[in-house]
C-alpha cells in the first residue's frame, strides 16, 4: 500500500500546488508529505516537481505522470467500489463541496446521521460560493444552485428552488418598498450581490407579465459570502437576492421584507454534481441519496409569510 500513498500523496500535491496543503489534505506531517514524494521520485527516477522556498510547481515529467496517476487510482477506486457493493460496507474519506448558504443550513445537519449509520466512512465538507472544479480539487460530489459550467459531469437534480428579494424594514423606511425590477433599476437601490474575481456584470434573471427579464443592478456592497449579503440586509444595507429557504426564519420574524414582489426571481435549481465513472463509489451514492431524502423535504416545506399590506 506504500506505492499508492505515495501517489495519492503525489495527486494530492499536484491539485492543491502545496505539500503543506497537500499534508493537511491528507492529515498527514509535512515531512511525511515530502518523504513520499521523495520516495516517488527516486523509484521513478525523474524530478516530479520543481521546488523553490516560495514555489512548487510539476515538471514536464510530473505532467505526464499525474495524469496516469489519476487513472491508477480510479481504477483502484473502483474495484474496491465493487467489493464494498458486494460486502455493503462503505469505508474512506467522501470529499463534498457546497455553497455556504446550503451547506450549512442544508447538508451539514445531515452529516452526523449519516454517520452514524455508516461510521467507517469519514465526510470532508468544503464550504465556498464560488465554483469549484471536482477534477482538479479531488471531489467525490458538489451541490449547487444554478447550472453547471462542466457539461462532462452527472448532475442529479433535488429541487428547483424558490428565490426571493428581501430587504429590512430599516432599508425601506430610508428608500422605500420597491415593488419591481423596473423601480429597484429606476430608483437606483442598493443591491447586495455576489462576486468574486473576474465575474461578470450583475444582473437579477427577474419573472414579468412580459416573461422573464434580466435586470442590470448596481450597488457599493459585494462579497464571495452569501451569507455576508444577508447580514448587510440585516442591517439595512440594501436589498438581496437569496433562496427562499435560506431567509425563511427572517421573513416570518419580520427582520425582512419581501420587495420587488410583482417581479418575483426565476427559481434556481439545486443540484449534485459528481463525475462519469463506470462503477460509482457506494459511499458517494448512499450519501447523495441520504441527502437528496432530506433535504428536498426540507425545500418543499418551506413556507413564506404573507405579505403584510404596505
Amino acid at each position: 500500500m506504500s506505492y499508492l500513498d505515495n501517489i495519492r500523496t503525489f495527486v494530492r500535491v499536484y491539485e492543491l500546488g502545496s505539500m503543506s496543503a497537500a499534508g493537511r489534505d491528507l492529515r498527514i506531517s509535512p515531512a511525511v508529505t515530502s518523504s513520499r514524494i521523495s520516495q516517488l521520485e527516486q523509484h521513478l527516477g525523474v524530478r516530479l516537481f520543481q521546488r523553490t522556498t516560495r514555489n512548487l510547481a510539476p515538471t514536464e515529467q510530473g505532467k505526464v505522470f499525474y495524469g496516469g496517476a489519476c487513472t491508477v487510482l480510479e481504477s483502484v477506486d473502483a474495484a474496491e467500489a465493487q467489493v464494498v457493493d458486494i460486502t455493503d460496507y462503505p469505508r474512506g474519506s467522501l470529499y463534498v463541496a457546497a455553497p455556504l448558504g446550503v451547506g450549512r443550513r442544508l447538508i451539514a445537519p445531515q452529516v452526523p446521521a449519516f454517520l452514524a449509520e455508516y461510521p467507517d466512512v469519514s465526510v470532508r465538507l468544503r464550504l465556498t460560493d464560488r465554483t469549484v472544479d471536482l477534477t482538479t480539487e479531488g471531489l467525490d460530489l458538489a451541490y449547487f444552485l444554478g447550472q453547471p459550467e462542466d457539461s462532462t459531469l452527472r448532475i442529479k437534480k433535488i429541487a428547483d428552488v424558490q428565490r426571493v428579494l428581501c430587504a429590512s424594514p430599516l432599508y425601506i423606511e430610508k428608500r422605500g418598498h420597491p415593488s419591481s425590477g423596473d423601480e429597484i433599476v429606476k430608483d437606483k437601490h442598493e443591491c447586495l450581490n455576489l462576486r468574486f474575481p473576474g465575474a461578470a456584470e450583475f444582473q437579477w434573471p427577474l419573472m414579468t407579465k412580459e416573461g422573464p427579464k434580466r435586470y442590470r443592478v448596481a450597488g457599493h456592497y459585494e462579497c464571495d459570502d452569501g451569507d455576508i449579503l444577508v447580514d448587510w440586509a440585516l442591517a439595512g444595507q440594501g436589498i438581496t437576492l437569496k433562496p427562499a429557504f435560506e431567509v425563511a426564519d427572517y421573513l416570518k420574524s419580520g427582520e425582512l421584507v419581501i420587495v420587488g414582489e410583482e417581479t418575483p426571481p426565476e427559481p434556481i435549481q439545486m443540484a449534485c454534481l459528481f463525475a462519469h465513472r463506470r462503477h460509482q463509489d457506494p459511499k458517494s451514492r448512499l450519501f447523495m441519496e441520504f441527502v437528496f431524502d432530506r433535504i428536498s423535504s426540507v425545500i418543499k416545506k418551506t413556507k413564506l409569510p404573507e405579505q403584510l399590506p404596505r
